[in-house]
């Protein structure tokens, strides 16, 4: 299964729409814009809210709270590193691992790549595709993917 995530470049905020391999609009990603750090909301096409991405403060290196349905369900830490992007994940058991470039990310439960992530270049915006090995883990991947965009634009 595959979804495409594509920047909304005139914007005040990061505003993403996620699209299924078909072209159909399928979630729709907006920060706010008064907020200390970053605070992101996920939404289904019907607008329901599915999840939440919350930067924790003052901490060294970016760190963010995963919430679904109002629950955390996990948080992502970025990891100090040379060459190569990494991201500790404290959720489900799953480790993130990137190129030094950090466009190409694969998502990893034990040894089985279960997410792989790739910036396609060459667009307005940013555009990310996401290849799902298993399609019920699509919503997780789906907030993993934008708090390692968010960590990434933290430090830029």
């Amino acid at each position: 299964m595959r979804l495409f995530i594509k920047q909304r470049v005139f914007s005040w905020t990061d505003c993403y729409d996620v699209y299924d391999e078909y072209g159909n609009e399928k979630y729709f990603v907006k920060a706010e814009f008064f907020t200390l750090g970053h605070q992101i909301h996920v939404y289904d096409i019907q607008g329901r809210e599915i999840g939440c991405i919350r930067q924790k403060l003052m901490t060294l290196l970016p760190e963010f709270q995963i919430e679904m349905g109002g629950v955390q369900c996990g948080s992502i830490r970025k990891r100090f590193t040379f060459l190569r992007q990494k991201y500790e994940v404290d959720c489900n058991d799953w480790h993130v691992e990137g190129d030094f470039l950090g466009w190409d990310y694969d998502i990893y439960a034990g040894s089985d790549v279960i997410l792989h992530i790739s910036k396609e270049l060459l667009h307005w915006g940013d555009t990310y595709v996401l290849d799902f090995a298993d399609p019920t883990d699509e919503t997780l991947g789906l907030l993993l993917v934008i708090a390692i965009d968010a960590a990434n634009c933290s430090e830029h």
